[in-house]
């Protein structure tokens, strides 16, 4: 069975907790361990605050849509802004990377996002926006498919 959920927000920081909370309650109705609930709602904060930050530089008058699908066992998530985009992905996914480093940035966020999903995909372009395309499968489910 597909289930799939769309949410929208303002891009404002105490709205991290927010998605975070969302996603793990959709999420939750697949009886995932807690460290996978743990896992989804770490990269769920990592990319909101990538679209917040980054995206739209803090400002809060815009939005961030997240769409979550399940089906067959397989989470997907989809974090999208239309901010100022990514002018080079494959160095902002490298470890340490930060285009903040005044605010003291990790650069860490791709990185935690793509040790703890099954596959990542961005997809940005300058002043249209970044895409973050992650997908589970949680292990319960990784056991059946065997």
């Amino acid at each position: 069975m597909r289930n799939e959920m769309v949410v929208e927000f303002s891009s404002v920081s105490a709205n991290e907790s927010f998605a975070r909370v969302t996603v793990g309650a959709f999420v939750s109705q697949l009886d995932p361990t807690m460290d996978e609930l743990t896992e989804i709602k770490t990269v769920v904060s990592e990319a909101v605050t990538n679209a917040i930050i980054h995206g739209y530089n803090n400002e809060p008058d815009h939005y961030v849509e997240i769409s979550c699908v399940i089906e067959h066992g397989d989470i997907e998530i989809i974090i999208k802004d239309d901010g100022i985009g990514i002018d080079n992905v494959e160095e902002a996914r490298q470890p340490l990377y930060t285009s903040k480093p005044e605010l003291e940035r990790s650069g860490m966020g791709f990185t935690i996002i793509e040790n703890f999903m099954d596959s990542v995909e961005v997809i940005s372009n300058s002043d249209e926006g970044t895409t973050v395309r992650m997908k589970k499968l949680l292990v319960k489910n990784k056991t059946v498919s065997k």
